[in-house]
């Protein structure tokens, strides 16, 4: 890959780093508000509940559609880290295809129930839900782009032996 692509990759995903912090701050103060006014001031406050779980969808979300590499993705790979080359390809492929498959197959039906949701708002912060759940027709875009590359890679691209195993995420910076 050219640096300069390189380097602005490693630029977005810092942005979508400092993103997903700035998710996360607000839901933590938010959480922390709700506590001080229900528990200590005794004013429980609808709006704060909402948006902790407006922030909690859009953070699990973004986080796996941006910011969360494959190597650092859960998964059981006790048999998957114990093959190499054309079964760990295969291996790879399959999930790669299956996870395309079924999230291209679900897209049309995710972005119907998104697009329908516009007639509800929330109850206190009067947002439509259409613009809550919007993010996960991001993210399903971004897993039918990461499984496909996946897919191809495991085809035509470097060894899968070469690629980081899940016991390697903690040496990414």
């Amino acid at each position: 890959m050219p640096p300069r692509l390189t380097k602005a990759g490693q630029w977005l995903h810092r942005r979508a780093e400092n993103i997903l912090a700035l998710m996360l701050a607000t839901m933590f103060f938010t959480f922390i508000l709700q506590i001080i006014f229900r528990y200590v001031i005794n004013l429980p406050l609808g709006w704060t509940h909402e948006l902790s779980a407006f922030m909690w969808v859009w953070l699990v979300l973004f986080g796996s559609a941006f910011v969360v590499r494959e190597s650092e993705e859960i998964r059981f790979d006790v048999i998957y880290g114990a093959t190499k080359g054309r079964v760990r390809r295969t291996f790879t492929l399959v999930t790669g295809l299956t996870l395309l498959a079924l999230f291209v197959y679900s897209l049309p039906a995710m972005w119907d129930y998104v697009t329908f949701m516009k007639v509800e708002k929330t109850a206190y912060l009067d947002v439509r839900f259409d613009y809550l759940y919007s993010i996960y027709i991001v993210f399903a875009v971004a897993m039918i782009m990461r499984y496909f590359y996946l897919s191809w890679q495991a085809v035509f691209g470097e060894s899968a032996d070469e690629e980081p195993s899940a016991h390697d995420a903690d040496t990414h910076i």
